[in-house]
């Protein structure tokens, strides 16, 4: 076997989420809404928010901590770094770049930022793995981290609701062991619905001013009704997809992990594919929508629970702002403790 040909696989896997919770309770006297209004809407009963001076690439420094420890490696056997956020320390350089420097990585290897808000995980995992199979890289880590709650408007319960913060780690290697791994991906977007979830101000088209800070255009702003409905639609279609392409059934597949976004999307998705939720582990009720962060979050404790078993069928899927969305179908390796 080339080493074009080696499989991927998810060696090891850490996840970091900040101390603080905020509960529905607490934000019933913040904003008009109430506990029963988020649960009935969302599913969401509380979610980590990031401290004042805890930015992305210090939630993804810890987060890869935990990965390499489990997998029993440095600093130094890391070949590439790619991170998913749509929440950056800064506008540049890429927070990969800085987190690059907190975890002491090689000078000599790349370390860039890819911005697929949601989906940003997914996205990093193809990349990475399509880097890998080149030969050219043997251990990559990917890293999604996000600060949701510096982008979104606490004053709008329609969406201040949704989101939280944290980070989530994969260190993956390669392995001349066949059909182990990552199987099968794809990507897609659609540019022509990006005013559906998207920022209006802050970058070069709309650069900060004191009327567009006054005017709250720096905050995340979201068509959550047409959302859903594009997110349920390209999310079951992306599974489906996948599935075919790896001549697989969804009868198969042991686990769904889907994007935590919200319960009724993600009921709405196992209903579509004729799965039951049983297979649909989710955490989204505890961290809420975490973009980038939150599929290895959610990853990360189905197999620290001991749902996700060595040589199971893993299907991880997401949609988010672009409008972008992917699935990866992977055979679980089991990775170190």
């Amino acid at each position: 076997m080339s080493s074009a040909e080696h499989s991927v696989f998810i060696r090891a896997i850490g996840v970091h989420a900040p101390d603080r919770k905020l509960t529905n309770a607490e934000l019933s006297k913040m904003v008009d809404t109430s506990d029963e209004w988020i649960k009935t809407r969302s599913g969401i009963s509380e979610r980590r928010i990031a401290a004042a001076n805890e930015n992305p690439s210090d939630m993804g420094a810890k987060a890869a901590a935990v990965a390499l420890g489990r997998a029993g490696l440095t600093a130094a056997d890391i070949d590439l770094l790619i991170v998913a956020t749509m929440t950056p320390d800064v506008p540049f350089p890429s927070t990969a770049c800085l987190l690059q420097a907190k975890l002491g990585l090689r000078r000599d290897i790349p370390c860039f930022d890819i911005s697929a808000a949601c989906s940003g995980f997914v996205y990093a995992l193809q990349v990475a793995t399509d880097m890998m199979r080149s030969g050219r890289y043997r251990r990559a880590l990917v890293i999604g981290a996000e600060k949701l709650s510096s982008v979104v408007d606490w004053t709008d319960r329609t969406t201040c609701v949704l989101f939280g913060d944290g980070a989530g780690a994969v260190v993956l290697e390669t392995t001349p062991t066949p059909h182990v791994g990552i199987l099968g991906n794809l990507l897609g977007a659609d540019g022509n619905n990006a005013e559906l979830l998207h920022c209006v101000a802050g970058g070069s088209a709309a650069p900060a001013t004191p009327d567009s800070i006054s005017a709250g255009k720096h905050f995340l702003r979201m068509n959550g009704k047409e959302v859903f409905r594009h997110a349920v639609r390209v999310m079951a279609e992306s599974c489906e997809r996948v599935l075919a392409q790896c001549n697989v059934t969804s009868d198969q597949v042991a686990w769904f992990i889907p994007h935590q976004a919200n319960i009724r999307i993600l009921e709405a998705v196992a209903s579509q594919l004729n799965v039951g939720m049983e297979r649909f582990p989710f955490n989204l009720d505890r961290y809420g929508n975490t973009s980038a962060a939150s599929i290895p979050l959610a990853l990360e404790e189905a197999w620290r629970e001991g749902k996700i078993k060595h040589g199971d069928l893993v299907l991880i899927v997401a949609f988010g702002s672009g409008l972008t969305w992917g699935a990866t179908l992977l055979r679980w390796h089991e990775p170190s403790r």
